[in-house]
């Protein structure tokens, strides 16, 4: 099973921050996975909440904010401050080692809609990426997804399935064709028969506790998002 450090090392750094992602980088784990959203002069940067407030020293809507108006702001620490990160910068970091994955999480709905793709591409082709297999797209949203499919049809795709797309969006193959499907630790709990549905690699968000982890381990799992990518790791490699 495949140990996904969660925004980074979110439980001991601030979320989605350069340190986060050098510390879960430096941990023996497959990957990382990483939000993006748009600012309003088209820069992807890796914030998970529409607004800043939660996880920055500022107030407002990333897609109201320009870059530099975010990089005013310190989404660290008081003792720590760290600059808004964009995903420019974090493809560089992984860039740097030859075995780790990226899992870029599209954030939908926003009002940039297909740009936000059309952006994710953009750096990937800058940075080389585009057709290297560690890269992967996921997201809550079909029309993420079909974007893709479109404009990138080589990657990876996982649809991150909500409880209600099973009447909206019965078949997932019909909508994008995704090569994954996502799924919560507790939809999975409720109905294990969901992993590995309709033949498609299973990535389960988001395990922490020991209990957990061995539990998707033995149900099939392929991916799993952890904010704890050390402690899960050592506990699968004791097995």
């Amino acid at each position: 099973m495949k140990v996904i450090a969660h925004r980074g090392l979110s439980s001991l750094y601030p979320e989605l921050t350069e340190i986060a992602f050098e510390k879960a980088l430096e941990l023996d784990i497959h990957g990382v996975e990483t939000d993006v959203r748009l600012t309003s002069d088209g820069v992807a940067v890796c914030i998970h909440d529409p607004v800043i407030d939660r996880v920055s020293t500022g107030r407002g809507r990333v897609s109201e904010r320009s870059l530099a108006q975010l990089r005013r702001y310190n989404f660290g620490t008081p003792l720590r401050p760290q600059q808004v990160l964009t995903l420019d910068e974090l493809l560089e970091m992984v860039r740097a080692y030859d075995d780790r994955h990226i899992y870029i999480e599209t954030k939908h709905p926003l009002r940039f809609a297909r740009m936000l793709e059309e952006q994710v591409v953009l750096r990937l082709k800058y940075h080389g990426l585009l057709h290297d297999p560690r890269v992967h797209l996921i997201s809550f949203s079909a029309a993420s997804i079909t974007r893709m499919r479109e404009i990138a049809p080589q990657i990876d795709r996982i649809h991150l399935r909500r409880h209600w797309e099973r009447w909206l969006n019965p078949v997932p193959n019909f909508v994008g064709q995704p090569t994954g499907l996502g799924i919560s630790l507790d939809r999975a709990r409720k109905n294990p028969g969901m992993i590995g549905s309709f033949g498609l690699p299973t990535y389960m968000w988001t395990v922490d506790r020991a209990s957990d982890i061995r539990w998707a381990r033995d149900m099939g799992v392929d991916m799993l998002a952890t904010n704890v990518p050390g402690r899960a790791a050592a506990l699968l490699a004791r097995r």
